[in-house]
């Protein structure tokens, strides 16, 4: 039996041309506008490494947060479905990325670090059990070529 499948759209539209294009490597921005339809901009460029803009987000920081997202709401619908009540979530995820001598890069790995508030009388065991549950489903984590490891942290209210 065949699964569900699903689309996504977005589009992404360069915004960094200054009026020369791409006649040299520093003639352009990295800027981009990241869209789906009736959702706000997000504003894009690359990592500051690669001449990007600091105060916008890069692709390297969009795989992180995806994969942190996706975390999270796996971990809350498991919460909500076990009974157990959340209170508070918060991850501060990091990714590594290994840059080749040609210019090439590629993740090596996430780690997700989601600190958990659950409420008085809730179950740290059944909490921090959720989080491998969670990354058995997520899908973002299912779908890339490095580990996704989550170090989670439960706190009682």
């Amino acid at each position: 039996m065949a699964g569900k499948q699903h689309t996504y759209r977005v589009t992404v539209t360069w915004t960094g041309n200054t009026g020369q294009g791409t006649a040299h490597y520093r003639a352009y921005t990295r800027d981009h506008e990241i869209q789906a339809a009736g959702k706000p901009v997000i504003p894009g460029s690359s990592d500051p490494a690669f001449l990007g803009d600091a105060t916008r987000y890069n692709p390297e920081e969009m795989l992180v947060a995806s994969l942190s997202a996706c975390h999270k709401l796996w971990y809350l619908h498991l919460a909500a479905a076990a009974g157990l009540t959340v209170t508070g979530y918060r991850d501060a995820a990091e990714g590594t990325m290994v840059e080749t001598a040609d210019g090439n890069g590629h993740f090596t790995g996430v780690t997700l670090r989601p600190v958990v508030t659950i409420a008085a009388g809730g179950d740290p065991a059944l909490a921090q059990a959720l989080h491998d549950k969670a990354h058995h489903f997520c899908f973002i984590a299912n779908s890339v070529n490095f580990p996704v490891v989550t170090e989670g942290l439960v706190e009682t209210a």
